[in-house]
């Protein structure tokens, strides 16, 4: 703590993916010439959303500017060897790009997965609507007597390495110049209508000139602390591995049924997971497994849509959390209109390993040149929550 500054230009709040992201886009832009604090209480990362995450990417949405922001996710986990290099040597994360399968069984189904597909084609991301034959000429394990439509995903989609994303991104960051100190944001001061210090648990106070909130599902008590409400409350999703006696043949999408249940390849297993119901907000300290999940609603559901699912054995579980936005499950991101210097990035809602370098380099190019340059995202700003306007997305997972 010896060399920590009295002062940064910018301090981010969260060292997970947001905001290391956040970070390397800062120190890797020439124009940028500031410095940068990230204050992360836990250096393990353990119960970081990164670490607990599906570890998924997918281009299949319904609004332009969410199918764009994951296109540049896919671009930058591809690059990524070269981009975050140190030393030479940079991390390959191992994207499986075997798609993403949106399945529909009524007409309201299909005719969502029509439109989105219209959406997305337009943005240029690849994909193609199936037949209920189609479906079962490309994947015979399915079962798609009840099925009206599906929607693949051909490029870009798919899973990867998220501790290898996460570390990767921090890595670059602090060779680029990046300080990073293992702390807690207790407080923050402001002045002026604007952000002037934050308060350290070890009981450093330290100057900002902007301050980024990566906070996750406890970005919320960091705004209170600026005296702004942010509508975000911690959702918990337990996921589970299980081991299926007859192995699915070749290439398996991640696919979604019209339940919400979904399930992907895990190595020699499989992952899987629903949106619980009921859904109330949790403790931000609370990570038991809600095992009524898979006996209840999971494995009900995969037994009947995937007839070799009927004998599974779970091999492993854990729960993570959404930092969830209660006003439209998207992501708040940039200045607060009131407090300027104050930027969120909150309300992620289950994308944020995916959306994190296209709001990282928003944020970074808020901070440099004062307005979003690459990507408009002020749709996403926190105006929507002032006039309590949702930003309409009808692919949530």
């Amino acid at each position: 703590m010896s060399d920590l500054r009295s002062s940064y230009d910018v301090v981010i709040v969260g060292g997970g993916v947001v905001g290391s992201a956040t970070a390397y886009f800062l120190a890797s832009n020439p124009d940028f010439t500031g410095s940068v604090l990230v204050v992360e209480k836990d250096w393990t990362y353990a119960r970081a959303a990164t670490s607990l995450s599906s570890s998924s990417i997918r281009h299949q949405f319904s609004n332009p500017l969410n199918v764009r922001m994951s296109m540049f996710g896919t671009e930058f986990i591809r690059q990524f060897p070269e981009l975050t290099a140190v030393d030479g040597k940079g991390d390959d994360l191992a994207l499986h790009e075997n798609g993403y399968l949106f399945l529909a069984n009524d007409q309201r189904g299909s005719d969502i997965l029509s439109r989105n597909r219209a959406t997305q084609a337009a943005c240029g991301a690849q994909g193609v609507l199936l037949t209920p034959r189609e479906v079962a000429v490309r994947f015979p394990w399915l079962n798609t007597d009840d099925l009206t439509l599906a929607s693949l995903g051909l490029a870009g989609e798919g899973w990867f390495d998220n501790t290898g994303f996460l570390y990767g991104l921090r890595a670059k960051a602090r060779a680029l110049g990046v300080t990073y100190i293992e702390d807690e944001v207790t407080g923050v001061t402001g002045q002026g209508g604007r952000v002037a210090s934050v308060t350290l648990k070890s009981g450093a106070q330290v100057g900002c000139g902007a301050l980024v909130n990566a906070a996750g599902t406890r970005g919320r008590r960091i705004a209170e602390m600026a005296g702004l409400y942010l509508p975000v409350e911690p959702r918990r999703r337990s996921l589970f591995v299980v081991d299926c006696r007859t192995p699915l043949p070749g290439r398996v999408p991640l696919t979604i049924d019209p339940t919400g249940v979904f399930f992907r390849p895990e190595g020699r297993y499989y992952l899987m997971g629903t949106v619980p119901d009921p859904d109330p907000a949790v403790d931000p300290d609370d990570f038991a497994v809600a095992h009524d999940e898979f006996e209840e609603q999971i494995w009900p559901v995969l037994a009947e849509r995937i007839p070799a699912f009927e004998a599974l054995k779970v091999v492993n579980s854990w729960a993570g959390h959404y930092d969830y936005c209660t006003l439209d499950h998207n992501v708040i991101v940039g200045p607060h209109p009131e407090v300027s210097n104050f930027l969120f990035a909150n309300g992620f809602s289950g994308h944020g390993l995916q959306q994190s370098p296209a709001i990282g380099r928003g944020l970074s190019e808020w901070i440099t040149y004062g307005g979003f340059r690459s990507l408009d995202l002020s749709p996403l700003g926190y105006a929507r929550v002032v006039s309590n306007t949702p930003f309409l997305e009808e692919a949530i997972i």
